[in-house]
């Protein structure tokens, strides 16, 4: 979970304004910074315009069905936990047209969709968020059928992360290994240190265009010291962790089919899909097809779609999965366990999104350990 600062390309300290001259350097070099904002009482991921500046003093309580932002009285950058929205949403789209067609008196034409994908800078991911891209581009990386409108956005993005200076009232990430620290799959990492000495940002480079870009900003070497005091936080944040997903739930929900849990956890699922729509890996989708009053013109087009709408798994003029239990069971059972058959991993990054926008607070960690409870 902890590393030495001098692994990295660049190491240095930075000034808390230091951040948002990152997202300036960005800004200049053409990228579009999808970066946190304050709306609605609710820490949001959106485009930066020139004038706008990371939200300071911030931070949030969660629990499940529940989310509160607090103000925390200093100038903390990102004393909060994750937020509903996730970059997933900006690689991927909630809904994409694939094509229109256009009749005339003698054909039909297909006109493809064609979009100018800009250069996306992802300002502030945290690891597990860096690791639920890592899960996105598995798959939709499939050789020839690679998904074209993803990897457009994806493959030249640069992803600032930001490493976690306090855990999240629902977090689990420790217990799943994507977190609190990261070590790969960003350009440049910042660490935000505060309380232990001047407030600093330790910001370190994973990239040649990081470093480059960081060599843009003013700054200071990094010290043993400020690596220790990175390596003792991040610890600490992983220590705070409440919420422990058991080390074998793949094999234990694999065993438990017909376990009377899912009888109790399918009298209190309302199937709305908020656990599928807020979470980072989730990338279930359907097609929709529209047309002009007239029929001379006609969109597909592709949205989110969830495994918990009964029109989901609705074939040969009925559903696969009709009912709650069946639902969620399939949702849980595949996140935790049946994934690693298909990618070698589990699907879940241990974020805590699905426990804190549940409408009636169903735990996905209490769930997997009251399985793995009566069943040793």
């Amino acid at each position: 979970m902890v590393c030495a600062v001098n692994k990295h390309l660049d190491a240095r300290l930075l000034d808390p304004a230091g951040a948002d001259e990152l997202v300036r350097a960005l800004q200049r070099r053409g990228f579009s910074v999808i970066a946190p904002a304050i709306e609605d009482d609710i820490v949001v991921l959106r485009e930066y315009g020139p004038a706008d500046t990371l939200p300071r003093g911030y931070s949030d309580t969660q629990d499940g069905g529940s989310y509160r932002l607090t103000r925390t009285g200093d100038d903390r950058l990102f004393a909060y936990a994750a937020a509903p929205q996730g970059f997933k949403r900006v690689l991927w789209p909630p809904r994409q047209t694939l094509y229109e067609s256009r009749r005339t008196a003698d054909r039909l034409e297909i006109l493809p969709v064609t979009e100018e994908p800009k250069k996306l800078a992802l300002f502030a991911a945290r690891a597990c968020e860096i690791d639920a891209i890592a899960i996105l581009d598995g798959v939709f990386d499939n050789g020839d059928f690679a998904d074209p409108g993803y990897w457009a956005r994806r493959r030249d993005a640069f992803v600032v992360l930001v490493e976690c200076g306090r855990s999240g009232d629902t977090c689990f990430c420790a217990s799943m290994g994507t977190g609190p620290a990261r070590e790969a799959g960003f350009d440049i990492a910042l660490t935000e240190i505060f309380g232990n000495g001047p407030h600093r940002l330790l910001a370190r480079a994973g990239s040649e265009r990081g470093a480059e870009v960081l060599a843009e900003i003013a700054g200071r070497p990094a010290t043993a010291g400020d690596a220790d005091d990175r390596n003792r936080m991040l610890a600490e944040v992983a220590a705070a962790q409440a919420r422990r997903m058991p080390a074998d739930v793949a094999a234990i929900l694999a065993a438990n089919p017909e376990h009377a849990r899912w009888n109790a956890v399918a009298e209190r699922c309302l199937t709305c899909g908020n656990c599928t729509m807020v979470c980072p890996t989730c990338f279930c989708s359907t097609t929709e097809d529209s047309s002009s009053l007239d029929m001379s013109t006609a969109t597909r087009a592709r949205r989110w779609d969830s495994c918990f709408t009964i029109d989901y798994s609705y074939i040969h003029g009925g559903a696969v999965r009709a009912s709650a239990r069946s639902r969620y069971r399939q949702w849980i059972s595949h996140k935790l366990s049946t994934w690693h058959e298909q990618f070698g991993r589990a699907g879940c990054v241990g974020c805590g999104r699905c426990i804190t926008w549940c409408p009636v607070g169903i735990d996905i960690v209490e769930e997997a350990n009251a399985i793995a409870a009566s069943s040793a």
